[in-house]
């Protein structure tokens, strides 16, 4: 098999465990919260601890694998990542649970990078949508798989074993990653910013935990502003720290390039409000709607399913019609099939659940790709690592400030109403929340020139007008 095929298929291995995990413990929520004694919307502290995990520790993901190689990162993490799936099958509080969820997010926040970065430097321009497809299409069979998995296994066996399953599938991409992966180096070794990864892991932790744990009584409200205001202190202290040194750990100069802005702001907004969905979908299916563990899961994989269809036609579409007219009219078909999300009742019938949460994923998809791939539309190969990372904090950061938007839409609806337990009612108003936040993404988009990333969709106009362009500019 070609090397633009087998290595894309290596690293799907690993967005293939984390896109399954993902999924998985969205449908098991409710069982796990009852076996460890605390309520599901306290266990979104699993899922924002393990994002934010990612987040904080993905700024050094580039850097390391410039250091050590790819390869010998690549391989390190899926082990890092199967130890903190291990802990998750053992856990048995709400603390335990969290931080073997921190130890999964060290692991994935050197898988995604690093794979993506021996893309780019490894593959030309032209051929890097074709192989991220090849990268997302493998990877996609997990968050398909995952729902009604997880769903069977909470339902007719135990939660614990929905996390053991990662173990043969991080055995396999081991053994794949340490003979196939190129052991991709930078040729210039730089000095590592710890000043940079201290300060900004600090602003990063500060403020997503803050807003994670906000209205839970987790903690004292005054611990979490300072942990807000503590965090947006951190970011500003980095900001004024990266202008002073040659190599941040984060080059935020990066956001010059126009087509990286659009793609790094706009895909945050985007995910900001899609990254809601895994976690409110399968808890009113289940505390609202009375479905069973298994049967949400079988609903819910219907999104996965039309975002699995979407890959086969995203380079022809982008082809066609070019990024900014895809992603621009994309961004606000995805954030109403969200919003309808608010309509279904336990009345709805299943047919058309399925129908509308494939047709969304299949929108969702699209839009994914196209903000992954444009995001090193103009990204040097020199540069890649530093922009892998850039692009996988926000990426992440945005996945999980949308879990606690989300949840705290949920909270407020609640509390409005002067309810003391949740049901189907709390939930409409978070979906259409979360909906047009996403929505709000098309103004990013919207500002990206015509030909934008016209080299990678390989538009034959475009391309052919490029140089000349360039030459008159």
């Amino acid at each position: 098999m070609r090397r633009d095929r087998i290595v894309p298929l290596i690293i799907a291995v690993a967005l293939f465990m984390e896109n399954m995990d993902s999924t998985v413990i969205a449908t098991s929520l409710p069982a796990i919260a009852t076996d460890i004694g605390t309520n599901p919307l306290a266990l979104k502290l699993a899922v924002t601890s393990y994002l934010l995990s990612l987040a904080v520790f993905i700024p050094a993901s580039g850097w390391t694998a410039d250091r050590f190689g790819a390869r010998t990162v690549f391989s390190a993490a899926i082990a890092v990542f199967m130890i903190g799936s291990i802990g998750c099958a053992l856990s048995s509080s709400l603390t335990d649970f969290v931080i073997a969820r921190i130890v999964q997010g060290m692991g994935g926040a050197m898988m995604t990078p690093v794979g993506r970065m021996v893309l780019v430097r490894t593959i030309d321009r032209r051929e890097l949508i074709g192989a991220m497809a090849w990268v997302s299409t493998p990877a996609l069979i997990g968050p398909v798989l995952g729902p009604p998995i997880g769903g069977f296994i909470t339902t007719y066996a135990s939660w614990h074993w929905i996390f053991l399953i990662n173990i043969p599938m991080g055995v396999l991409g081991i053994v794949l990653a340490l003979r196939f992966i190129p052991d991709v180096r930078a040729d210039e070794r730089e000095r590592f910013d710890l000043v940079g990864m201290v300060l900004a892991g600090l602003g990063i932790a500060g403020v997503a935990f803050g807003l994670s744990v906000l209205g839970l009584n987790f903690l004292p409200l005054w611990i979490v502003v300072a942990l807000v205001v503590g965090g947006a202190c951190f970011i500003v202290a980095y900001l004024a720290h990266a202008r002073r040194i040659a190599n941040p750990v984060l080059d935020l100069t990066l956001f010059r390039l126009p087509t990286f802005f659009s793609s790094v702001v706009g895909g945050f907004i985007f995910r900001l409000g899609l990254g809601a969905l895994p976690f409110l979908l399968p808890l009113m299916l289940q505390i609202g709607f009375g479905m069973t563990p298994f049967q949400s899961g079988l609903v819910t994989f219907a999104t996965a399913l039309g975002a699995f269809g979407m890959k086969w036609a995203t380079t022809w579409i982008l082809r066609a019609y070019g990024f900014r007219n895809v992603m621009t009219i994309n961004a606000v078909v995805s954030a109403v099939f969200l919003g309808v999300c608010a309509f279904f009742t336990a009345e709805t019938p299943i047919w058309v659940m399925l129908l509308l949460l494939f047709v969304g994923g299949f929108f969702r998809s699209l839009q994914f790709t196209s903000i992954n791939t444009l995001a090193y539309a103009e990204v040097d190969p020199q540069r890649a690592g530093r922009a892998t990372s850039l692009v996988s904090v926000a990426q992440q950061l945005a996945i999980s400030s949308g879990v606690a938007v989300g949840a705290m839409a949920v909270e407020f609806t609640l509390h409005l109403r002067g309810g003391t337990t949740f049901d189907a009612a709390d939930f409409p108003p978070a979906f259409l929340a979360v909906a047009v936040v996403s929505g709000l993404s098309v103004f990013f988009f919207a500002r990206l020139a015509p030909d934008a990333g016209a080299e990678m969709s390989a538009r034959p106009s475009l391309v052919a007008a490029e140089p000349q362009e360039k030459r008159a500019s």
